[in-house]
């Protein structure tokens, strides 16, 4: 049982087995609405309404114990508070992430939904700071919900979600979130292929007065990707020497609430990106290997270096990366055996942007002259990277 009050319990056991509000209700036969009220906060639950709970998810007495404290303490009924609200949404957002980042958006977008709904619908009834603090949340969800509509592939969806966020982080009084969304519109034009304007969005965000050195750090990150994709090798490493000085200024500091953990964005990992997009197939094999190979991620992610990401989304992006090099330099039996490996966790997340990367590889390969055993593992990366 994690830890927190109970609608903060109730809404991360939901969102660990992907239900919608309106499944749990059907499941615990009571409304959406007290599923609603009780996830936000704003109504306590009476002990039939947490038995149902405890039921649903089969959680033997823990979820219907949780709640009787609060039956001990006051009315069932009574209204709390709504700092610890946005606290435990706060937890249950750290918790949605880890789940989208090893089992792939579809495990989080009915959960992700149904919270900023009801965020959205206390913020208006709140005052002060607190209405503030609401709408901050809210913009952090919608950003993040953003992110799972392109990992779903939407970018449709993924700039409408991003467009909210800057306009919810606006009425909760922050402006950092408007130089993030640039960051993250310029990642969406990098995937549908337009580097100039994810170089012109990256530089955006790095001029924007509210950006921190960990925007600007992701920023520089996008701006490298881009200039490599574009064959501009000099601005490529003058975008890898602004991260890598970015990086430096931000590590230390609190945890930033945009994006990733700089910390997290290996350097030697990006720098290997970038060469396999400049086509330098054996630099970027080499730089793989030295950072992937020693920490097992090429033999399958059994071991991990504390600077390489340890999600699977992660694990799959840049072990299929891996792979492209090597087939790049002629070695495809190497890159068969990692994406061999690799496609049962590409299959299980099923992201759009780690299917784009299989393309690549996918592209690749088809140019090296396979035999029969491999070409076969080729055309079945195709039609999941295509299909």
């Amino acid at each position: 049982m994690p830890p927190g009050d109970f609608g903060v319990v109730l809404a991360t056991l939901r969102a660990r087995r992907g239900w919608s509000v309106r499944e749990l209700a059907r499941r615990a036969n009571v409304s959406d609405g007290q599923i609603c009220n009780l996830e936000s906060g704003l109504r306590n639950p009476t002990p039939a309404v947490a038995a149902a709970c405890d039921a649903a998810f089969g959680a033997g007495g823990e979820l219907a114990e949780l709640a009787a404290p609060r039956r001990r303490g006051g009315p069932a009924e009574e209204v709390v508070e709504a700092g610890p609200v946005v606290a435990g949404y706060e937890r249950v957002l750290r918790e949605l992430k880890d789940i989208g980042r090893s089992n792939g958006p579809r495990f989080v977008a009915a959960s992700l939904k149904s919270i900023i709904r009801i965020l959205t619908d206390a913020g208006p009834l709140a005052a002060g700071e607190e209405r503030a603090e609401i709408w901050r949340l809210a913009s952090t969800f919608a950003e993040y919900a953003g992110w799972m509509a392109q990992e779903a592939g939407n970018p449709a969806e993924a700039l409408r979600w991003t467009n909210t966020a800057v306009r919810w982080g606006a009425r909760g009084g922050d402006e950092t979130v408007a130089a993030y969304a640039l960051v993250r519109k310029a990642f969406i034009a990098q995937h549908r292929g337009d580097s100039d304007a994810a170089i012109g969005l990256a530089d955006q965000a790095d001029a924007h007065p509210a950006a921190d050195p960990v925007i600007r750090a992701q920023a520089a990150r996008r701006a490298a990707q881009a200039h490599a994709r574009r064959g501009d090798a000099e601005a490529c490493r003058e975008a890898l020497t602004r991260f890598g000085s970015h990086t430096a200024e931000a590590v230390g500091g609190r945890t930033p609430h945009w994006g990733p953990r700089v910390e997290n964005g290996n350097p030697r990992l990006i720098e290997a990106s970038c060469m396999l997009s400049l086509c330098r197939f054996e630099l970027a094999a080499d730089l793989f290997a030295a950072e992937l190979g020693a920490a097992g991620l090429s033999a399958g992610g059994r071991g991990l270096l504390p600077a390489v990401p340890a999600d699977s989304n992660s694990q799959a992006r840049f072990a299929v990366r891996q792979a492209t090099a090597l087939a790049g330099a002629g070695r495809l039996d190497e890159a068969c055996q990692i994406i061999e490996a690799t496609l049962p966790v590409i299959r299980r997340i099923d992201s759009a942007t780690v299917r784009a990367e299989l393309g690549g590889f996918v592209a690749q390969a088809r140019t090296r002259g396979a035999g029969p055993g491999r070409l076969a593992l080729i055309d079945a990366s195709a039609a999941f990277a295509f299909g």
